[in-house]
């Protein structure tokens, strides 16, 4: 009973000094937070992996305060111990998990990507992301690598492991071949640049934005919100397109197939009071010009100019509604149609002459007479029977 009545004290001192301890330490995060931004994001981080961390830790050093080490009496307390030693491990892992974000965010902040000219921000935050996965995976590593050393004979083993190294790479390097492949073709990307968050890729066939990059695979999100997930070595072997490689300012084309009588002056004055009232239009660039003009129709190219990708499209989907609307409003003898000419003139060799009355009469009653020969009676009266020759 004396020992248990230690115990249940032990804890409840230990429930007390991991509540001060959390009490002081977040009064002092939400003090500097009130200049500080990066206080509150780490006391909002840290405060529930600290607090079990610490709570584990006290209640480890209670139970061994208060249960003496006696293999005969109490022959759990080793087995108990060994448990809070786990688990202050594997806590102290997640703390320093959360600290490594902490501190990567910290440097993501100053570099925004809602900005138009965000090419700088976007390399950034892609090589970060791909160290943050990096630091995780190392530090559960070692965390798994300090609970496994807790074992009795895990000592003994490793020499073993060790001196049969060479062979088991040999084996995981082949087994693990297009995962490993994949796994420093996603570092490549993330150093190389060749592709970042947020650029604007077109993948098979398929525009959308780079949303993700591990070390493994690429989530591609298309235009109309489907998720197209890649292995990173397609990045590293296969071609594509990127829109936002050096810069994310676009050009982009409107083209009209449109009659020979639209005056290309005038859209030019009316291009430049559509872009004058667009509020997607940066200023760059703005070219009308006609590109063809064969067979009936004259072909019009536009050029414009936007600040990204999407602003692109929804300028060029403006541009190209508000010239429809003008050329029929203003022009409608400028729309596409197809033209016949019909001329007359003398007859020439191989052409047909039309039918006159006189000759298409004379073809019916030749056509009635070759059907008279057919369905008629046979004539026979001019044959006389002495003329029929004998039978032999």
């Amino acid at each position: 009973m004396d020992i248990l009545l230690r115990l249940l004290v032990a804890i409840g001192f230990a429930l007390l000094v991991t509540a001060a301890a959390a009490l002081v330490l977040h009064l002092v995060l939400r003090t500097i937070a009130r200049r500080e931004r990066w206080a509150a994001v780490l006391s909002r981080r840290t405060k529930h992996p600290f607090r079990t961390m610490l709570l584990v830790a006290m209640l480890w050093v209670a139970f061994t305060s208060s249960i003496p080490h006696h293999e005969d009496t109490y022959p759990w307390r080793d087995e108990v111990s060994h448990a809070f030693l786990i688990a202050t491990i594997a806590l102290g892992c997640w703390l320093a998990c959360e600290i490594a974000i902490f501190l990567e965010d910290l440097g993501l902040h100053r570099y925004r990507v809602d900005v138009p000219d965000n090419r700088v921000a976007r390399r950034i935050r892609t090589q970060v992301l791909i160290i943050r996965r990096l630091t995780v995976a190392v530090l559960v590593i070692i965390a798994v690598g300090a609970i496994l050393l807790t074992f009795p004979g895990v000592e003994a083993a490793g020499a073993s492991v060790l001196a049969s190294a060479g062979l088991i790479s040999v084996v995981a390097g082949l087994a693990a071949q297009s995962t490993l492949g994949n796994v420093f073709a996603g570092m490549q990307l993330a150093f190389s640049g060749s592709i970042r968050v947020d650029d604007v890729v077109v993948v098979e066939q398929q525009w959308g934005r780079i949303e993700e990059i591990t070390l493994t695979y690429v989530v591609v999100h298309l235009w109309d919100d489907r998720r197209f997930v890649l292995p990173s070595t397609y990045f590293t072997s296969t071609p594509f397109e990127n829109w936002t490689r050096t810069g994310s300012e676009l050009l982009g084309a409107v083209e009209f197939d449109l009659d020979w009588r639209i005056s290309p002056t005038e859209m030019r004055g009316e291009l430049d009071r559509i872009l004058s009232t667009s509020t997607i239009w940066d200023g760059r660039t703005k070219v009308l010009q006609v590109t063809d003009a064969v067979s009936g129709l004259v072909r019009v190219r536009i050029l414009v100019s936007a600040p990204d990708a999407g602003g692109l499209f929804d300028l060029r989907c403006y541009v190209r509604e508000e010239m429809v609307e003008w050329i029929q409003r203003e022009h409608p003898d400028a729309l596409p149609r197809q033209r016949v000419q019909v001329t007359q003139g003398t007859e020439r060799v191989g052409e047909r002459r039309p039918r006159t009355e006189e000759q298409d009469a004379a073809l019916f009653r030749e056509g009635d007479e070759r059907t008279a020969l057919f369905t008629g009676p046979i004539q026979t009266s001019g044959i006389r029977p002495d003329e029929v020759p004998p039978e032999r």
